[in-house]
C-alpha cells in the first residue's frame, strides 16, 4: 500500500494513527499527573524504577514509564521529536510496523536499566527520551541527506546529526550536573534501533529464505524483504479477470509467511493456503 506526506504535515487531524496515538497517550498521562498533584508519588509508581520492578513485581513500569514526564517543556520537546521524526517514519513503514520499533527501543532502555539498576536502585527513569532516540537514528537510516535544523537554526544532514548526538550523549554520560537528564538511556535507544534496523533486517530475511527452502514445491517463493529506506519494486500488475478470485497481495503473504514461521505450514486456514497457491501461480506467469 502506498502511503503519502500530508500537506498539511501539522494536522492533528491527518496525523498518522500511530503518532496520534502516543501523543495522546503522552498528553493523558501528563494531565493525570498534574491532576494527582504529588509528582513524586506518581513517578514512583508509573516511572520506571527498578528496585520497585524487581523486588515488587511491578511489571507495567516498563511499559508506562515511557508515558510519564516531568514537566511540560520534557512533555513538548518530547512530543515535538515523535511529531519530526515519527510522522516520516509511520509514513515509510505504516503504524504496525512503527509501533512495534517504538516500543522495542523504549523497553531496551527499561531492560538495561533495571539489569544494571538492580534491587537497590530508586531513582525513577521517566520519559520516552529512549524511544526517541530509536527513532532518531531510523530517520537518519531511512533519509540520511535529509536537512535538519539542529537546536532550530543550525543546518545538518540527518545522518550526520544522528552521529553528533550519539557522541554528545556518549560524553555527557560521563559529565557531571547532567540536570537529571540520562544521558545512557538515551544511547540504549540509539544503539537499539541501529543494531534492529542494521542487523535484524537482515536476520529476518534469512530466517525466511530458510522457511522457503523448507515449504512445499506448490509454494513459491516471496521476494526478500528489503531493509528500510529500500523502496520495494512493484510488479506489472494486470486487471483481475473476472472470471478468477483477485490476485494475492505481497501484504497478504507477508501475513501468511509470518504465520508460517511463528506457528508452522499446520496453522494455516483453507483461505491462507489459497493466498499461496494464488501467489505462486502468479509468479510462474
Amino acid at each position: 500500500m502506498t502511503r503519502l506526506f500530508s500537506h498539511e504535515p501539522m494536522s492533528f487531524r491527518r496525523m498518522p494513527p500511530g503518532v496520534k496515538t502516543m501523543i495522546i497517550a503522552n498528553v493523558a498521562f501528563f494531565i493525570i499527573r498534574l491532576i494527582v498533584r504529588n509528582d513524586a508519588m506518581f513517578d514512583q509508581h508509573f516511572g520506571l524504577v527498578p528496585e520497585k520492578v524487581l523486588a515488587e513485581r511491578w511489571v507495567w513500569q516498563p511499559v508506562t514509564y515511557m508515558f510519564v514526564h516531568g514537566g511540560f517543556f520534557h512533555l513538548f520537546f518530547n512530543m515535538f521529536m515523535l511529531w519530526m521524526f515519527g510522522v516520516a517514519i509511520e509514513t515509510r513503514w505504516g503504524a504496525v510496523e512503527f509501533l512495534k520499533f517504538y516500543f522495542i527501543c523504549g523497553l531496551s532502555v527499561a531492560l538495561v536499566k533495571v539489569l544494571v539498576g538492580g534491587a537497590h536502585s530508586t531513582i525513577p527513569l521517566v520519559g520516552a527520551s529512549g524511544a526517541l532516540f530509536g527513532l532518531l537514528v531510523a530517520f537518519a537510516m531511512l533519509y540520511p541527506d535529509a536537512v535538519v535544523y539542529l537546536y532550530f537554526f543550525i543546518p545538518v544532514k540527518a545522518a550526520h546529526m544522528a552521529l553528533l548526538c550519539g557522541a554528545m550523549e556518549f560524553l555527557l554520560m560521563f559529565g557531571q550536573g547532567n540536570g537529571g537528564v540520562d544521558h545512557f538511556a538515551h544511547l540504549i535507544g540509539l544503539v537499539t534501533g541501529y543494531v534492529y534496523l542494521r542487523w535484524w533486517w537482515e536476520l529476518r530475511n534469512r530466517l525466511h529464505a530458510g522457511l522457503r527452502r523448507l515449504l512445499p514445491s506448490g509454494f513459491a517463493p516471496r521476494p526478500q524483504r528489503p531493509a528500510p529506506g529500500v523502496a520495494r519494486p512493484r510488479a506489472a500488475s494486470a486487471p483481475p479477470s473476472p472470471s478468477r478470485p483477485p490476485e494475492a497481495g505481497m501484504e497478504d503473504v507477508d501475513r501468511v509467511l509470518d504465520k508460517i514461521l511463528a506457528d508452522g505450514l499446520g496453522s494455516l486456514t483453507e483461505a491462507e493456503r489459497d493466498i499461496m497457491r494464488r501467489y505462486s501461480d502468479r509468479m510462474k506467469h
